[in-house]
């Protein structure tokens, strides 16, 4: 009896100590688990309600009430320009409705430069800035960068003609009159979203008043050119003007001296025949 309760004894001490080091390990679990929650929680990124959406509005559609919805943002992340309230979006009421500039997926942050004024329409007054004019160039396959031009790209304007500058051979060539302007319309559209290469009749362009002038006498004294602006590019372009003899790295024309010849004074002969021999003898000039 005595060998059985010392039996009995021991595996119940061993299975006491089995269930202690269970308990122990599980406690440990649970405060690791414990620590990554509040980790977690600490890395927390605070986030506030903007309205984005509900569906995919494309260029010109009208935005009503129901298409859209708020979202939560990252506070720190919230790009200028968000609608946190509908009196933002519709501050006439919700019958005066804003019209899409721009194609918007659903949860994407609807912004103030994506939509129109309460009211407004699509077309390309909507996207003039203050104090800028709208300015159309034609263009062809060629002037127009192959039809790969698109609203919201920038580029640059090259003009090509003639001048005459008194010359007997006009002097041709090509100088870049515009740097780095806004195209706001392709022929008659103003959508950004547009997408693959078409060929454009008409680019409209906004400039300055003063820009105005510069494009319209260019137009009509000789050919537009336009060049592509990278996205980013922020560089500025020097003076470009090239002529024919830059062209095909000819020299310049040379410079002939005028030499001023000296007067020679006037002399005034008779002839005369003495048998054989004709004698030329000096008298003055009566001129």
């Amino acid at each position: 009896m005595r060998g059985l309760f010392a039996l009995v004894l021991l595996v119940g001490m061993g299975l006491a100590g089995f269930a202690v080091y269970m308990v122990q390990g599980f406690v440990s679990q649970q405060e690791t688990a414990l620590a990554q929650e509040r980790a977690k929680t600490a890395r927390t990124v605070a986030t506030t309600q903007i309205y984005a959406p509900t569906r995919t509005i494309t260029y010109g559609e009208q935005i009503l009430p129901e298409d859209v919805m708020l979202i939560d943002y990252a506070v720190a992340f919230v790009p200028e320009g968000s609608f946190a309230t509908l009196e933002d979006i519709f501050p006439d009421g919700e019958d005066v409705l804003r019209v899409a500039l721009r194609q918007m997926e659903i949860n994407e942050p609807m912004l103030a430069v994506k939509v129109t004024q309460p009211g407004g329409d699509a077309g390309i007054t909507s996207r003039l800035t203050r104090g800028m004019r709208a300015f159309t160039i034609k263009v062809d396959v060629a002037s127009g960068v192959s039809g790969f031009l698109r609203p919201s790209d920038r580029v640059d304007v090259y003009w090509t003609g003639s001048v005459s500058n008194g010359s007997v051979n006009p002097q041709s060539f090509t100088q870049l009159i515009k740097s780095g302007i806004e195209i706001i319309a392709i022929d008659q559209t103003a959508d950004g979203d547009r997408s693959g290469a078409s060929i454009a009749r008409t680019v409209t362009v906004q400039v300055s008043p003063q820009d105005v002038g510069v494009l319209a006498q260019a137009q009509s004294s000789g050919a537009l050119t336009l060049s592509l602006v990278g996205d980013g590019d922020d560089s500025v372009n020097e003076t470009v003007l090239i002529d024919q003899r830059a062209l095909l790295g000819l020299a310049e024309d040379p410079i002939i001296a005028q030499v001023e010849i000296a007067p020679v004074d006037r002399v005034c002969t008779i002839k005369t025949r003495r048998g054989a021999e004709v004698l030329q003898i000096p008298v003055p000039c009566s001129n």
